[in-house]
This record gives C-alpha cells, sequence and structure tokens, in this order.
C-alpha cells in the first residue's frame, strides 16, 4: 500500500510540475505588440483585456490630464444665448453699448457690420455659419471699438 501511495505522490508530484512547463510555454507564446516592444522587459506585460475596468478608468484620466482639453462642439444645431452674441460682438469691438441680453436696433447693427466686415451674408441674424466666426471673441479679451 506504500508503494501505491508513494507512487501515486511521484505521478501527482510530476502532473504539477509539467502542468508549470505548459504555463510558462503559453505565456512565451504570447503576440508581442507595439507597447511589450516599447518598454522595459523588467516586468512581464498584462494585456489591456486582463486589466480591471478601474484601471482602465485611471490611464484614461491619467491621458486626459497630460493633455490639453480642447470643448467639443455641442451636437445638433446650437444657438448661442443674446449675452453671447454681445459679449462676442464687444470682444470683436463692434458692440460698444449696454450687454443686457437684448437684441435690439444697436446689436443688429454690430451684427450687421461684423457680417459684413468678415464676409458673410449680412442679414443681421446670428446662424451657423456667423456664429463659426463670431463665437471666436466670446472669450477673448476685448478690442477698442470700431464704431
Amino acid at each position: 500500500m506504500r508503494r501505491f501511495l508513494s507512487l501515486v505522490v511521484v505521478g501527482l508530484l510530476l502532473a504539477t510540475l509539467s502542468g508549470c512547463g505548459k504555463k510558462q510555454e503559453m505565456e512565451e507564446l504570447q503576440p508581442i505588440t507595439m507597447e511589450s516592444l516599447s518598454t522595459p522587459m523588467s516586468a512581464p506585460e498584462v494585456s489591456p483585456e486582463a486589466k480591471a475596468p478601474e484601471a482602465k478608468a485611471l490611464s484614461a484620466a491619467a491621458t486626459v490630464e497630460t493633455k490639453e482639453v480642447v470643448p467639443l462642439p455641442p451636437q445638433g444645431p446650437f444657438k448661442p444665448a443674446n449675452i453671447e452674441i454681445q459679449t462676442a460682438l464687444k470682444n470683436a469691438g463692434y458692440y460698444n453699448a449696454k450687454i443686457d441680453g437684448s437684441i435690439g436696433p444697436k446689436s443688429k447693427k454690430a451684427i450687421k457690420d461684423f457680417q459684413s466686415a468678415n464676409g458673410l451674408k449680412v442679414d443681421g441674424k446670428v446662424g451657423p455659419k456667423t456664429w463659426e466666426v463670431l463665437g471666436r471673441y466670446l472669450n477673448m479679451p476685448a478690442e477698442p471699438s470700431r464704431q
């Protein structure tokens, strides 16, 4: 009976050791990526699929922090607020009245002057094409009035 137990223990030991060899072979046969080539070979690479979701989120956050964040334009048609239009016109130097959010005769004249000076259709309305040009002045310091 002792011989039988000894043979079973030796067999299990051999099976365990041979299984580790296969695992090591499989690790060596993993495809090589450009990332793994550019990093030192000190630690084994973990594939992106094997990383935890938290690790992916952290790496994405780190990427965002290192790059300059450029805001995307809003989806669909965008209609700027009247205060934004007046502020942009004032910053561009075409509007020198009070910014009150009301598009009156002074605002309409400023819009027409801006459109004329920038080769846009002069209709006194701030549509998508006019706002594409005028919107650049929204967050800029005000220029001296052109009127």
